[in-house]
């Protein structure tokens, strides 16, 4: 590259870094009060983007109506995210974090649809802020006058919200909650409308990002979730609830990006090395490096010890008689289904079962492990993969089909050797980094995973073919995986997990190696989502990247939660529920995003402890 290349690309990181750090400004304030992982937060930039497009329309292509839509789109997004703390996260405060981003996931839903509602499926495109449409000669080239502006606004967003938190007394307020938030409510501090207060200013931030953007990209559907693995990434290498942390590691980020790019395509030592293909997965990297390095982030505190209980779960009993019973009765029906439904019955009941063993394996190391994972699908995906391209490669599909489960374990030992070494927000992110490099591996390599189109001809040996045959061999497969995996958590290697999660200096006192029983369960939940992918590769005949992509971790999380973390049937319960609810919605309405999350709302609000959990609790209050 030239010294003007160089420059250039120096440059349009910085103007990246600017819009970048808004959104992640935004949602390191909310955290860092609220304790709230919001995934809905890139939700409130996509429609800050849609809504100031349409502003700037309304009041007109002047430099009066396109920075009066910009600022009203921004406020707009407040009010929003002021509504939605008041109306939802305020009941939630005290419920565990999963619950909180289920809670935040659904609202994703519902506020897609209603982009989709108002605005239709196609991409909107945003007009050139009138007076800095043109562009400038820098180095004997040329750079757009509106990026420059956006250079400028970075830092002065930077100072405003520094003058605000420090020389005023509601941001001494906020330093306070963000501290210690139990203590600043016993001195008299009015949580609720802090909590409000700063829920209110970050999603203000957040629409405010989208809204300047719009000269630069236009307003899509997927930018929800597009914007919010960049911006989670931002924050926690920056240091979750610091706002200098999140201008710096944005600009890290983004001038990173700029240069993968800037370089595209070297050839060295007769190796082509492709820097521009980097950019889907050169942030995770570097999360994932300064994790392992520094775990609270670049200018983050470490966390303190967190009060209150630290159990998620009540102590584990054997299953009663009528526990039992009632699951001989399930089997029996399952088993007598092919005689009972029709084919299609056949094919959901098949993704039921498999998800039923992808949800139990996460919940394996989310409860009673204690370890909150974010990308749990990278081993439903390794294992999709492993068995694809193992009968690809020749293999008999029978050795296919264990093969996954295999690959999928190795790459749960490897991830999980520095997994284990965090807790917390950060392990989650880390495993999220994780995940998402490998999506990026087999989302590129295309001349070995098929790259976006993915592998096809993916299909049981002849004996397997009819549908009745593969879902016996479904059944019994899954089944048989999770009865291992609950059978495991009433041996002592489960008791330990669970010591180690509830107490980790008292495991350590009494000779339980901490980090070595969680490397070990977190190794056998992605042998197990391992075996679960290998099966719905071969129940699909082909799998894709989407398999391995951020959806189908978040779709885990749900099913989990859905059914509730406090029991061992509630994965089951979960991933039935939540499968027949996304087939049977989708097949009624287009707008089924909404209905599932209004749905998934419902149950968060009404059925805290999960729907198993609360039949659980009721059935104990009789028999009591």
């Amino acid at each position: 590259m030239t010294a003007s290349a160089i420059l250039i690309q120096f440059l349009n990181g910085l103007a990246s870094a600017s819009s970048l750090f808004f959104v992640a400004a935004g949602l390191s304030l909310i955290f860092g009060v609220t304790r709230i992982v919001n995934f809905a937060h890139g939700s409130l930039y996509m429609l800050g983007t849609y809504m100031g497009c349409s502003l700037v329309e309304y009041f007109g292509r002047t430099p009066l109506g396109f920075w009066g839509g910009v600022l009203i789109a921004g406020l707009a997004a407040a009010l929003i995210g002021a509504m939605i703390e008041a109306t939802l996260l305020r009941r939630l405060y005290q419920a565990p974090e999963l619950l909180q981003l289920l809670a935040t996931f659904a609202l994703v839903l519902v506020i897609k649809d209603f982009a989709l509602w108002a605005w239709g499926p196609e991409d909107v495109l945003g007009p050139r802020a009138p007076g800095l449409d043109g562009a400038v000669t820098i180095a004997g080239r040329a750079f757009p006058e509106y990026d420059l502006l956006l250079i400028a606004l970075g830092p002065v967003v930077l100072g405003l919200l520094w003058l605000l938190l420090t020389r005023t007394r509601w941001g001494s307020l906020v330093r306070a909650a963000t501290e210690d938030r139990e203590m600043a409510g016993a001195l008299g501090v009015n949580q609720g409308w802090l909590f409000t207060g700063v829920f209110a200013l970050g999603s203000l931030l957040a629409g405010f990002g989208g809204a300047v953007n719009i000269p630069r990209e236009p307003a899509t559907l997927m930018m929800d979730l597009s914007i919010i693995s960049d911006v989670f990434v931002v924050v926690v290498v920056g240091g979750m609830g610091s706002i200098p942390g999140a201008f710096l590691a944005a600009l890290l980020i983004s001038e990173i990006k700029a240069f993968c790019i800037g370089i595209g395509e070297v050839h060295a030592y007769g190796i082509d090395i492709s820097f521009s293909k980097l950019t889907l997965v050169v942030e995770f990297i570097v999360m994932a490096i300064v994790l392992v390095i520094r775990p609270w982030g670049l200018l983050g505190r470490a966390a303190s010890v967190a009060r209150g209980p630290g159990t998620l779960e009540d102590p584990l009993r054997s299953p009663s008689r009528h526990l039992l019973a009632l699951g001989v009765a399930v089997l029996g029906v399952l088993v007598l289904m092919p005689v009972l439904g029709d084919a299609y019955t056949l094919v959901l009941l098949g993704d039921i079962l498999v998800f039923a063993l992808f949800s139990v394996s996460l919940h394996f190391i989310i409860g009673p492990a204690g370890m909150h994972s974010f990308g749990h699908a990278a081993y439903f995906g390794l294992g999709a993969y492993g068995a694809a391209l193992a009968l690809k490669h020749l293999v008999p599909m029978e050795a296919a089909l264990f093969a996954g489960p295999f690959v999928a374990a190795l790459g749960a030992v490897v991830f999980g050797w520095f997994c284990v070494r965090l807790s917390g927000v950060y392990l989650a992110m880390l495993t999220l980094a994780f995940a998402q490099i490998t999506w990026s591996v087999v989302f590129q390599w295309d001349s070995f995973t098929g790259g976006s189109n993915g592998v096809v001809d993916v299909w049981p040996a002849a004996w397997l073919g009819s549908k009745t045959a593969y879902y016996y061999l479904t059944l019994v497969l899954a089944t048989a995986g999770i009865l291992l995996l609950w059978r495991m958590l009433y041996a002592p290697f489960g008791y330990a997990l669970r010591a180690v999660r509830d107490s980790p200096l008292r495991a350590d006192a009494i000779g339980i190696d901490a980090r070595r029983f969680q490397w070990a369960g977190f190794s056998l939940a992605g042998l197990f989502a391992g075996l679960a992918g290998a099966l719905y590769a071969f129940s699909k005949g082909s799998i894709s990247p989407e398999v391995v992509a951020i959806p189908r971790s978040v779709d885990g999380l749900v099913m989990v939660l859905l059914g509730g973390i406090q029991t061992l049937t509630g994965p089951v319960a979960g991933a039935a529920v939540f499968t027949w609810l996304q087939d049977t919605i989708a097949r009624n309405t287009d707008f089924w995003r909404a209905t599932l999350g209004v749905i998934i709302l419902i149950l968060v609000l009404a059925f805290p402890q999960g729907a198993t959990g609360m039949l659980r609790r009721r059935f104990a209050r009789e028999q009591s």
